[in-house]
Parts: C-alpha cells; structure tokens; sequence
C-alpha cells in the first residue's frame, strides 16, 4: 500500500503495520489509521504518520530516552479498547512539540507532551492517547544519568 505524507514523501506502507487509534487523538478525533516510522539512524525521533491525511505527522519519541517512567492505572475502558493480553506488549510514546517563542542558541525548543503519553498494543497495533488528569512528578538523582517519574495520581 502506498501512502503520501507532505513530511517524509511517498511511502510503501504494509497494512498489517498501520496502527489503529479507535477514537482517533484528541483534537484529530476523525484520524484513526496511523504509521510509525523512525529516523534513519536514530533511536530518538519517530514520526506517526496519519494514513488519511497527508498533512498530519507527529514527531514522537519513546519516554526513556529522557529517563522518564510512567506509572498509572489503566480504566477498564482503556484496557478494553487496547486489548492487551500481555503489559510486556505495551509501547508508551510521547508527543513532541516545537516552541517556537522560546529558542536556545537560535534554535527552537523542543518540548514532550509528558501528561498526555500515546499507549499503543504493539501486538495487536492498537492505540489510544492517556490523559493523565492528577500528575506528579518526582526527579530521582542518580549516576550517570538524571530520571524522571511521572504518576497519575489516584483518588
């Protein structure tokens, strides 16, 4: 199957790897079929990329490449529309934005989208985005490197 994306071009796409986000993303609700494609050479940046719309492609990055663990509870509703049989299948993403008001050494900052993660069943290629209401933060030092856990917090 061949898809046009105006970021990454003209793109052979298997069907049994699109991604099915059954109500779509909050604000792209109408957008239900998605792809993932990474960087060449890169283990940080991926692209979601709309099937049905050409102009719409997230930069996503997967939460522990910044020392970022989640911890929450799934709804029964969230678990029924992911449909996971196995939490080893869970792939957590993180929405990538630019700020283009705020610039370090004249280029624009990057910025992760940590309270509204993307949980997608890579087996099953089904997907939702969580939005955390209640979220706490609590950075934890340690050597060599900095981390950072995010958790919804319950009531």
């Amino acid at each position: 199957m061949e898809i046009k994306s105006k970021m990454l071009g003209q793109q052979q796409v298997d069907p049994e790897t699109i991604i099915q986000f059954p109500e779509g993303i909050p604000g792209f609700e109408d957008q239900k079929r998605f792809k993932l494609f990474h960087k060449e050479g890169s283990s940080v940046l991926y692209w979601l990329q709309s099937i049905d719309n050409e102009d719409l492609t997230f930069s996503v990055t997967l939460p522990t490449q910044f020392s970022i663990n989640y911890s929450f509870v799934l709804t029964d509703r969230e678990q029924q529309i992911l449909a996971l049989d196995n939490m080893d299948d869970l792939i957590i993403l993180i929405l990538l934005h630019t700020d283009e008001d705020k610039k370090e050494n004249g280029k624009p900052v990057i910025k992760g989208s940590i309270k509204s993660p993307l949980l997608i069943n890579g087996s099953k290629r089904i997907g939702l985005q969580k939005v955390l209401v209640k979220v706490e933060q609590s950075i934890i030092l340690s050597e060599p490197s900095n981390e950072i856990d995010v958790a919804e917090i319950t009531d």
